[in-house]
């Protein structure tokens, strides 16, 4: 993972990281959010971002970048992005389960009601709540429609 305010991280690491950052503050009220977007060039770049914010405050946020065979289809793309992040918070809330700390962890998707990924939505919706995660797409899902979008193009 990589992050402007910290440099190249290892997975562990940025988990550390992200307690440390929480720890601080305490009587903060914060969020975690992972989110995926994908841009098509001669291949699918895809990025993924976990971002920690503290309300009202600002915050941090980590981002991997991947390259796969392009993936022109919508749905299919959509239902890619959205794995990735089932994984990562998957991954997010077994390292932090090892320590009995319990974040809530949502997850954002790049979709909105508006347009050719409307009509997967509630798909998508029922399949990141029934891995029990939060969901949030567009407007409200700015780790994926904003930072990881940024990072894609």
């Amino acid at each position: 993972m990589k992050s402007i305010t910290y440099g190249e991280v290892s997975f562990s690491g940025m988990c550390k990281l992200i307690k440390n950052y929480i720890s601080k503050n305490k009587t903060q009220e914060y969020k975690i959010t992972v989110g995926t977007d994908s841009q098509n060039y001669d291949i699918t770049k895809v990025v993924i971002v976990v971002a920690i914010w503290i309300v009202g405050k600002g915050g941090i946020f980590f981002y991997d970048i991947k390259k796969v065979n392009k993936i022109i289809n919508i749905r299919q793309k959509l239902f890619y992005e959205t794995s990735l992040s089932i994984e990562m918070a998957t991954k997010l809330s077994s390292y932090f389960n090892k320590d009995n700390k319990k974040y809530d962890i949502s997850i954002h998707v790049d979709a909105g009601n508006n347009g050719a990924s409307s009509s997967v939505i509630p798909e998508i919706v029922g399949w990141v709540k029934g891995c029990g995660f939060n969901c949030n797409t567009k407007p409200d899902s700015y780790a994926a429609s904003s930072i990881a979008n940024r990072y894609s193009k």
